[in-house]
């Protein structure tokens, strides 16, 4: 059974077409294929949305929908399952205006389709690149358009890369819209094609691209380089979409912006208490152990963290404590053990602020 087309948007009955058309942009954009990439059902709420709208937004087919509901139509209204995204982008890409600047951008169908595609890369970086942000210069072989090469408007489409289409309805002849078959949606057909490019009249040609990495990125984020992708057939290009990879580091563990750090100190450390160096990613801190301290005891040195992406300060340092046991002893080191086995002052003897392994395991997942 087909979905309420009110639910579908959110709204009731009774709602203004300007409450109509606002439901569906938001809905639009919140399953917008530019913000959900290879999300399936992301693209069925998209379709639904526009779907809904094509009929509510139209008061001779809303007011038989509010009458009969899915059947006035017997399957000849509405855009139903099998639509193309193409034909939602032509018939109501003004209505989402400039909110996709960021994400690609643009709605109008010959721009949308005459953009070259995206590429895809992966850069690795290190903690300390993480912490101040970074610029890396990378090479990539990307489709250009070849020396020579000229292009020409198409006649089929005139340009638009859309062929529209009537069709005859039981509400009367409707006009839709599909990719032109000639230019492919580019709106644009090769005049001169050089030799040796293919034929769109691209080449594969590789390009040092720079990328200004934030501080703060984490493992699997993307980002994206505008312009840095394939070439279109006198279109713009695509974008480059670089994913982060972070690499693992011998003395810090990443936590979101918290970093995690083993500290192992001898048992005569550890009785004595002793003033320590840390080596930051940046930077160095002394640290001061006193007396008497136990294994397992964590250290919070604020603000030594890593910086937020987003800007809300920096993350901590947590330091946690290791009393290091040797392994092998000499008869005297022994003979001096022996003796504080019958030492009141070497039996354990916890606080009750002191927390059990069990009590520290739990901490770290509430």
């Amino acid at each position: 059974m087909k979905e309420d087309y009110y639910k579908i948007l959110g709204i009731s009955k009774d709602a203004s077409q300007s409450e109509i058309k606002k439901a569906y942009r938001k809905k639009a954009i919140q399953f917008h294929p530019d913000k959900n990439p290879d999300d399936k059902n992301a693209e069925v709420e998209f379709k639904k949305a526009a779907e809904a709208y094509e009929v509510l937004s139209n008061p001779e087919k809303k007011s038989r929908y509010d009458q009969y509901g899915h059947s006035a139509f017997d399957g000849s209204q509405g855009f139903g399952g099998g639509m193309d995204m193409e034909d939602i982008f032509s018939q109501f890409g003004d209505i989402f205006g400039s909110a996709f600047g960021g994400f690609g951008g643009g709605f109008s169908s010959g721009a949308r389709q005459n953009k070259g595609s995206n590429l895809r890369i992966r850069v690795k970086l290190s903690l300390e690149e993480i912490l101040e942000g970074v610029e890396k210069k990378v090479k990539v072989r990307k489709k250009v358009q070849a020396e020579g090469v000229t292009y020409q408007t198409c006649q089929k489409c005139n340009g638009t890369g859309q062929i529209l289409k009537i069709t005859n309805t039981i509400l009367g002849r409707m006009q839709s819209s599909a990719v032109c078959d000639a230019c492919g949606g580019s709106g644009k057909i090769i005049a001169n094609r050089p030799k040796g490019s293919d034929v769109n009249g691209l080449i594969v040609k590789e390009e040092t691209v720079s990328i200004k990495i934030p501080s703060g990125v984490e493992e699997g984020m993307q980002l994206k380089v505008q312009g840095k992708g394939n070439a279109s057939p006198g279109g713009s290009n695509g974008d480059l979409i670089v994913l982060i990879e972070e690499l693992g580091h011998e003395n810090f563990v990443r936590e979101g912006n918290n970093l995690h750090h083993d500290l192992y100190i001898s048992i005569s450390e550890a009785v004595l208490g002793i003033s320590k160096e840390l080596n930051l990613l940046k930077g160095k801190v002394r640290i001061k152990l006193e007396p008497g301290i136990q294994s397992g005891k964590t250290l919070r040195l604020r603000n030594k963290g890593l910086t937020d992406i987003n800007g809300y300060g920096s993350g901590d340092l947590l330091v946690h404590i290791n009393v290091w046991t040797p392994k092998t002893l000499n008869r005297e080191q022994k003979n001096f053990f022996k003796k504080m086995l019958n030492d009141d002052n070497f039996e354990p003897s916890p606080e009750r602020t002191d927390k059990s392994f069990f009590e520290k395991v739990k901490d770290m997942f509430q």
